[in-house]
């Protein structure tokens, strides 16, 4: 039987044998970019600091956001591949607030299927080292971005039911609130000009800042959108798509069919979206995979294909996918395909049979 060094060992080797750069990204990094990027949830398991100035860091939290800017900085097009393997720094809930990652991520590929069928090989690859035949659970961001593409509603809407994608209680929720919006007749509205004027003059009345916080003309502006918004309504027969569509989940092939079904009931061209996943499947080997049409992560740069594997007990061991939005996010001019995954290892050592 196999020693935790050994293991350990395997898994540098196969970190190494990726034919990647080796991505050793500093252990404190700027934190506003995690706070603008992933919000609250995540910014509240980071480990902070500051310097003289005031300025916030964070103990490396993970190695993506470290390896894309720098590529970014470094002058973006040309096609790149990194790994890693060390330790990153979150605060859990069980378990030790240090340990280590691994993973690849694949930059500006001239193929990105090719280049996620290298990330679950890779995947499946470090997992087999531990002996985990793995349950793994697929997603389809650009399939319901197609499903929202082509359904009827305003278009104001398309983005905010984007955004909680992902979110499965905060999209029921959104969902039920546009069920019951009242039909209200459409009011005439201020000029922005005349709103920003009335707004400023109530927060210079209560003696509120005008530079600290919310600006005048960003108030202003959240309250035409959510004005805008409110005029405007989603079709019951929209709803009712969005929410069959939703609620698929099961073995992929059988969800898969049912995702087909809609698509036919509903006259919606799904069928790019869907084959690109048929073509993932045929890597996968002998794991149990489901889809759920549901599943993202929370952060909206992801595109394409999401996925995570899971071991015997239900622990996330790896997670990863397409997510051809965040060297945009991260200020590149201009959509690059990107593909990776990070693995939990000590997950992983806890999984070997004992």
């Amino acid at each position: 039987m196999s020693s935790p060094a050994l293991r350990r060992a395997q898994l540098e080797a196969l970190v190494e044998a990726q034919g990647a750069c080796r991505a050793t990204p500093p252990l404190l990094l700027p934190a506003n970019p995690y706070f603008d990027l992933a919000g609250e949830e995540f910014g509240r398991r980071l480990l902070l600091t500051s310097d003289s100035t005031g300025g916030e860091y964070c103990l490396r939290p993970d190695f993506t956001l470290p390896i894309v800017t720098d590529y970014i900085a470094n002058g973006v097009g040309q096609p790149a591949a990194f790994s890693y393997l060390g330790p990153i720094f979150r605060q859990r809930e069980d378990g030790a607030a240090e340990f280590d990652q691994a993973g690849i991520e694949l930059l500006a590929q001239p193929d990105g299927d090719v280049a996620l069928d290298q990330v679950l090989t890779f995947a499946r690859a470090a997992l087999s080292h531990y002996g985990v035949v793995p349950q793994i659970l697929l997603g389809g961001v650009g399939l319901f971005e197609a499903v929202l593409a082509q359904a009827e509603m305003p278009d104001p809407w398309r983005p905010r039911i984007r955004h909680r994608f992902g979110h499965v209680e905060a999209l029921k929720r959104l969902l039920a609130r546009l069920e019951t919006a009242p039909d209200l007749p459409r009011a005439s509205q201020p000029s922005r000009d005349a709103l920003v004027t009335d707004v400023t003059e109530q927060m210079v009345a209560a003696g509120l800042s005008l530079s600290e916080g919310r600006t005048p003309e960003e108030i202003a502006d959240r309250f035409l959108e959510q004005q805008a918004l409110d005029a405007e309504h989603v079709p019951p027969a929209t709803l009712q798509l969005l929410r069959d569509y939703l609620s698929i989940s099961g073995p992929v092939l059988e969800a898969l069919r049912r995702i087909e079904a809609l698509a036919e009931k509903y006259q919606l061209m799904l069928g790019a979206p869907i084959r690109t996943l048929r073509r993932h499947l045929d890597g996968l080997g002998e794991a149990r995979v489901t889809f759920d049409a549901s599943f993202s992560p929370r952060l909206d740069y992801y595109t394409g294909i999401v996925f995570e594997m899971r071991g015997q007990g239900g622990t996330i061991l790896v997670s990863g996918g397409q997510y051809d939005r965040l060297l945009e996010r991260l200020g590149a001019t201009a959509p690059i395909a990107a593909s990776g995954c990070a693995l939990w290892v000590d997950r992983l050592e806890a999984e070997w049979p004992k």
